[in-house]
């Protein structure tokens, strides 16, 4: 394969284009996403049907496992009297953004990928950010009001507030881009074992979608840790300090 051919492979923001009404939709991203949504139904669905107190299935006991951890880091961080609903958004998103890399290993053939991880779409880790940070700010302000809210943005020394708007933001840009870079550092990774020579290919492909594998589950759990972060600042301060 020739040098040429192998930039073309590797070319950012490459999609699947949809056009409707005037529109040009990443088709791809759009199936992946479906995709990954319907099997968390599928999964909510079989939890819900076959949960059990007294025989617990692997999958409930690996979801409620999953589901403890979050809690308590919900409740070591701001408590979750404060806001419960951050539990089953964490929760969702991690999951979201596990299946959707796992769904991605499954190769397709076709280049570019019909499913490839959405999360190398910017287009949705912008959406994921915005969601996050949206709501820590309309809930922070609902709880603490605007004052108390974005107080600590105007505190002393006078001379850190500009770096500190800046820092607020530039909060949705760097968490949409921090899990952006590394699911398409991925997809780059698989375009260039692509161009090794067919013989030598498949070992090193295996691997390195085992590798991918685990890379989306760090990824998911970092999104999903980071959620918890930044809504803890929603938090009271007499509240916080408990906890």
């Amino acid at each position: 394969m020739s040098a040429q051919n192998l930039a073309i492979n590797i070319t950012p923001g490459e999609h699947i284009e949809w056009h409707v009404a005037g529109l040009t939709l990443n088709g791809d991203t759009i199936t992946a996403t479906l995709i990954a949504g319907a099997i968390i139904l599928l999964i909510g669905f079989l939890i819900q049907r076959k949960s059990s107190t007294r025989r617990p299935t692997k999958l409930q006991l690996a979801f409620e496992t999953i589901t403890e951890q979050v809690e308590r880091q919900v409740e070591d961080t701001m408590g979750i009297k404060t806001a419960p609903f951050v539990v089953p958004l964490a929760m969702t998103l991690f999951v979201f953004i596990l299946i959707a890399n796992l769904i991605a290993i499954v190769p397709t053939g076709h280049h570019p990928e019909y499913a490839p991880p959405p999360a190398s779409d910017v287009n949705l880790t912008y959406a994921l950010a915005i969601l996050v940070i949206g709501t820590m700010h309309v809930v922070g302000i609902r709880k603490r009001g605007v004052r108390g809210f974005y107080g600590h943005l105007f505190e002393k020394p006078r001379v850190m507030i500009p770096l500190r708007l800046v820092e607020e933001v530039m909060k949705p840009v760097t968490l949409a881009l921090r899990l952006f870079g590394n699911i398409f550092a991925g997809t780059i990774m698989v375009a260039l074992i692509a161009a090794m020579p067919a013989a030598i290919l498949w070992l090193p492909d295996i691997l390195w979608k085992l590798f991918d594998a685990f890379i989306g589950l760090i990824q998911a759990f970092i999104f999903a840790l980071l959620t918890v972060l930044y809504m803890s600042s929603i938090a009271p301060h007499e509240e916080g300090a408990h906890h």
